[in-house]
């Protein structure tokens, strides 16, 4: 077994961790190395994340550093998060627990898939992200106008600060700190969160993925579109945005912890 590790670079401890998991997996026979930020900082050569080739990515970090590491690989390759940030919603385990189960890691594993979205503006793909879209004005304090239009009906019209189009996986991230309620990350689906909305009758909703979605943005405003926090897209005064899931989900080594357990253990300790 080959494995890739990636470490929060700005944090010495996490490094010291990241050498420390590389040596289990020595110690076992799997081959493992560093991607090429981690290694800079530790002073070695590593691997570009884009085209590597291996059969799992460990991930030593919060949520940011994980998003950051599925954007950059060209092909989906199982991620094993080991949270070393604030919450860590996308990292199954936490550091007292990891060599151990890293140390089984060459037994083989079980794989579970996140669903993606893919967008697009006028028919022109933008990008996927795993968490969430978010669409804002560039200029502060300006409201937005959108019409959520679905299976070719317009559903709701509202003006907002904001819009965020989210995952299930994405739900307790952005999402859930905007109003939006937890989703269980096996449901296929779409999460709308206005942001600040102007009447308090636009709420969030939660839409099938076999359904045509569509984001009018009718604003003479200009606004942007974010990936999961990594990348920046102009939309433009006005634009037609289509959203659908990415046939390409997102893959992470599953360590058999309930979902809600996660949840409910992570929200008691904000």
């Amino acid at each position: 077994m080959k494995a890739v590790i990636v470490s929060r670079i700005d944090n010495a401890e996490a490094l010291e961790f990241a050498h420390e998991i590389r040596s289990i997996l020595s110690d076992v026979g799997c081959s493992a190395e560093f991607d090429h930020d981690t290694a800079t900082a530790a002073g070695e050569s590593g691997s570009d994340l884009a085209g590597v080739d291996a059969d799992v990515v460990i991930v030593i970090g919060g949520d940011g550093t994980i998003l950051r590491t599925i954007q950059q690989l060209d092909r989906p390759i199982p991620v094993l998060g080991i949270n070393w940030g604030e919450v860590g919603f996308l990292a199954d385990l936490e550091p007292a627990d990891a060599p151990l189960f890293v140390k089984n890691l060459g037994h083989g594993f079980s794989v579970e898939h996140r669903m993606r979205i893919s967008l697009a503006k006028d028919g022109v793909p933008l990008g996927s992200a795993l968490n969430e879209a978010l669409i804002v004005t560039t200029r502060p304090a300006k409201m937005l106008r959108f019409s959520i239009i679905i299976d070719g009906v317009v559903a709701e019209q509202f003006r907002a600060d904001g819009l965020l189009v989210s995952t299930p996986t994405g739900s307790t991230a952005y999402a859930m700190s905007a109003g939006g309620p937890i989703v269980d990350p096996r449901i296929q689906g779409f999460l709308l969160v206005p942001l600040a909305p102007y009447m308090l009758s636009s709420r969030p909703h939660l839409i099938s993925e076999g359904r045509r979605l569509e984001i009018r943005l009718e604003s003479a405003k200009p606004a942007k579109l974010v990936l999961d926090g990594q990348q920046t897209i102009d939309l433009g005064t006005s634009s037609m945005i289509q959203v659908g899931r990415s046939p390409v989900p997102a893959q992470f080594v599953d360590v058999k912890r309930n979902f809600f357990e996660k949840v409910d253990k992570k929200l008691r300790n904000l």
